[in-house]
């Protein structure tokens, strides 16, 4: 099992999961899930953080997987995921034909 991100007010976490229905990317915002990483809740309170994960498992027959990320504060104060791998996992799924392509890295001149 891995280890839980603990939020603080230095480093805020935001809830990320994967749609049931199409496997895309979300986060739990205001409203409840969103495709948009700017419209999600930052956590900065530790027991705030838990007992939303422990409701987004609860949603089995909505989302997959859910799970906290450290998040950075944008200039506007939004949320944006502090690693790589959370943007890239909000580009879609890589099995898609549409994403293959929009991720595919292109080769460089010297190695054509």
């Amino acid at each position: 099992m891995s280890k839980t991100f603990v939020p603080s007010p230095e480093t805020p976490a935001v809830l990320t999961a994967n749609d049931l229905r199409d496997g895309r990317c979300v986060w739990m915002g205001e409203g409840g899930w969103t495709a948009k990483p700017a419209e999600a809740v930052l956590y900065e309170d530790p027991g705030l953080a838990e007992l939303a994960l422990l409701d987004a498992q609860a949603q089995g027959h909505v989302v997959v997987g859910p799970y906290l990320i450290e998040a950075a504060r944008g200039p506007d104060g939004r949320a944006a995921p502090a690693h790589f791998r959370e943007a890239f996992r909000n580009g879609g799924p890589t099995t898609e034909p549409a994403a293959r392509n929009a991720n595919a890295r292109q080769p460089e001149a010297s190695h054509v």
